[in-house]
């Protein structure tokens, strides 16, 4: 994990879903860039509570908050906190996602699994993204100096067979179009943008079949697993003053996309 700034210094960043995973990594690489950060979890958990601790070491002006985005009531209450105390927010990283793998979800219906999804990746996603762009459009600090940044799927656009790509490629694709959309509508004040990872070694990765961990590496042209560090790094231009310039994008981080791979085979 790098340590330069990339301009952070200062910065107030809202990192949901940081708990673990790809939204840890960002959080501790915005901290290490001398960003303050506000954290979020959907409840205390023991992970939670780690990542606040190493945060607050880095960034002792940080917080954290929780909040179940799968109950609307609390979306609206939790964007507020954010913004409580007349403190201006930088930008907002949206990484909160239902968990359909590692979690009970991974054994049920795909109706469930699907809604799931739809409703914290899509529809949470979209009326916290609404209030918050709002809100940091209304603070009036220049032209691209704030910025919200969305987590997609590099093959959301292109969709992938099985019941994965189903669920993922549904839902990920309208993140897309949700992230493009709030770009024209809160120009030029606020930024959006998505970082749209590959094939990433997060915890299923790290107990998935041979035959994804075979897929994983031949879809990259890097031959290997991308790291969640790979992403955070992703996140740190994107929310940073070096890409003031950069808005409505969807930014791949895989490697490179290895196409044409129909002879490869994993457990759908």
């Amino acid at each position: 994990m790098k340590t330069a700034d990339c301009g952070l210094a200062g910065q107030r960043i809202v990192v949901t879903g940081s708990s673990r995973g790809i939204g840890r990594a960002v959080a501790m690489r915005l901290a290490l860039g001398g960003a303050q950060l506000v954290v979020h979890g959907r409840r205390r958990s023991p992970e939670f509570d780690r990542t606040r601790a190493e945060v607050e070491s880095l960034a002792p002006e940080s917080t954290a908050l929780t909040a179940d985005f799968s109950r609307p009531a609390e979306l609206e209450p939790f964007v507020e906190a954010c913004f409580a105390g007349g403190q201006p927010v930088h930008a907002w990283v949206q990484v909160a996602g239902a968990d359909i793998l590692t979690t009970e979800l991974r054994a049920a219906p795909l109706r469930e699994r699907l809604e799931a999804l739809w409703q914290v990746d899509v529809v949470a996603a979209a009326l916290l993204l609404q209030f918050a762009g709002e809100r940091m459009r209304n603070q009036r600090l220049g032209p691209g100096a704030c910025s919200i940044v969305t987590i997609g799927w590099d093959q959301a656009d292109q969709g992938m067979a099985g019941e994965a790509g189903l669920v993922f490629g549904t839902t990920k694709a309208a993140v897309h179009g949700l992230t493009r959309s709030l770009a024209q509508t809160f120009a030029p004040q606020v930024r959006v943008n998505c970082v749209a990872p590959g094939w990433i070694r997060t915890a299923w990765g790290e107990a998935a079949s041979e035959g994804w961990q075979k897929r994983a590496k031949a879809e990259s042209l890097s031959g290997r697993w991308g790291s969640v560090d790979d992403v955070a790094e992703a996140v740190a231009f994107l929310v940073s003053p070096a890409s003031q310039f950069i808005s409505g994008q969807i930014l791949p981080v895989n490697g490179g996309w290895q196409q044409g791979r129909a002879d490869l085979t994993a457990e759908q």
